[in-house]
């Protein structure tokens, strides 16, 4: 039997109690997060400011054009810093200007081709901004709490049909998997040489392909769809075969929340965790491109690219029972209605609606009680 078959998929629902994000712990709480302006980092901010925290971000810039940082007017109940995860005296200056109580690190170079394209800039950005981020905190006094976000990549991928579990290894066979699987190492190196006794609780995150209004990156399927369904056109897929956890952004977003809640008083959190939608929502790219158009009703098309393309793996899936029965955890939103919510919120765009409002009821319509008594 191939390692790590046993004990993989969903624990029944009935042994998960739930918890929730609760806006009574954020309220007051000095958070950091890198890669704010980018669209998890936007999504992020957008709900910690509803629940009450102090946010201040640091990043290079906005990433896309448009970018949901602007159209969600996402920096307006925030602190922004400009500057690159790259540099370590620029971030080491804002950990200890800014004294964070918690910290989540989303800034890296996110995208797979663009790391095929630009490796060295995957493994600098990746790795080493890793590396600066952990260095800053633990030449800081305060920070308490750690999530480094990384991604489902990071496993050695073997193409099997069922999920990766946390303690399976790490690996990569393209620069984008590889560096994040290498910054996985850098966060248990410093979680098991610094993070100890006294000092902050370090935990890494792993969930890949979240969809949600707001995101234009290149070369994503649901950007890409949606871009063409506002211009009109035909969107060429690679790997229409491919099968991936597809999950709204929110429902992972809502496992980093738990996560740092947790990391605040139990030392046993500071581990890996996966974040990671039900089986059933483990499909093929095609079958989201089939929905997507279906769901957006006409003038929106798709065809296989034939084109060479760069290596892929064809199935990745994440079992997430660890953070389902000691955080209790759960993926709100099935995907059948993350598709929906996606969709509604680009045509909230198209029809030039106020996009931090639709952004925010969003979160609410997700996590209800997570912003009561906020003001965002």
């Amino acid at each position: 039997m191939s390692p790590g078959v046993e004990g993989h998929g969903a624990e029944p629902a009935a042994a998960v109690a739930r918890h929730e994000v609760d806006p009574g712990f954020w309220t007051g709480k000095k958070v950091l997060i890198t890669g704010h302006t980018g669209f998890k980092g936007s999504w992020l901010a957008l709900w910690l400011q509803a629940l009450g925290a102090e946010v201040v971000g640091f990043s290079r810039g906005l990433p896309t054009e448009p970018a949901l940082f602007e159209l969600g007017r996402v920096g307006d109940g925030m602190a922004s810093v400009s500057g690159d995860i790259r540099n370590f005296d620029a971030l080491s200056a804002t950990v200890r200007r800014h004294r964070p109580e918690i910290v989540f690190h989303l800034a890296a170079l996110p995208l797979v081709r663009q790391a095929f394209r630009q490796p060295v800039a995957a493994y600098e950005t990746n790795v080493m901004g890793t590396v600066h981020l952990l260095e800053a905190v633990r030449q800081s006094e305060g920070v308490r709490a750690v999530v480094n976000v990384t991604t489902d990549k990071c496993y050695e991928n073997r193409e099997w049909e069922w999920a990766y579990r946390e303690y399976e290894p790490k690996g990569g066979f393209d620069p984008y998997s590889s560096s994040k699987a290498c910054s996985e190492l850098v966060t248990d190196a410093y979680r098991k040489s610094y993070f100890t006794g006294e000092g902050p609780l370090l935990a890494s995150a792993r969930a890949g392909n979240v969809i949600g209004g707001g995101d234009w990156a290149e070369d994503r399927l649901v950007p890409d769809m949606m871009r063409a369904a506002m211009a009109g056109g035909t969107v060429p897929i690679r790997n229409p075969r491919a099968i991936r956890p597809w999950q709204h952004v929110l429902n992972p977003l809502s496992g980093y929340l738990l996560l740092a809640q947790s990391l605040w008083d139990t030392p046993a959190s500071a581990d890996g965790w996966n974040f990671g939608p039900e089986e059933r929502d483990a499909q093929p790219v095609s079958w989201i491109a089939d929905r997507l158009i279906e769901l957006w009703g006409g003038g929106l098309r798709w065809e296989t690219d034939g084109a060479p393309q760069p290596h892929e793996a064809h199935y990745l899936k994440l079992d997430s029972s660890r953070a389902r029965l000691r955080l209790g955890w759960v993926p709100r939103w099935d995907l059948e209605v993350g598709l929906h919510h996606t969709i509604d919120w680009f045509r909230s765009f198209v029809d030039g609606e106020d996009m931090q409002e639709v952004t925010l009821g969003q979160i609410r319509d997700h996590h209800p009680m997570s912003t009561a008594g906020a003001s965002a």
